[in-house]
């Protein structure tokens, strides 16, 4: 079951000092510097991933 939604992920803040969880889903997210911007399919466990990082990313529907 392919879905053509997307949404577009941003890094706006560092990771230096946090989690090593959140971390990993920082870079499972496909960004590794700040202001970086990724558009990933809209799936449950990217919802997941931005979820849990939420206040290092912003996340737009594309």
């Amino acid at each position: 079951m392919a879905t053509d939604k997307k949404i577009k992920v941003t890094l706006l803040k560092s990771t230096i000092g946090t989690n090593q969880k959140h971390r990993a889903c920082v870079l499972g997210l496909g960004l590794k510097r700040l202001n970086q911007t990724v558009v990933l399919e809209d799936t449950p466990a990217v919802r997941g991933m931005v979820t849990h990082v939420n206040f290092l990313v912003k996340c737009e529907a594309v």
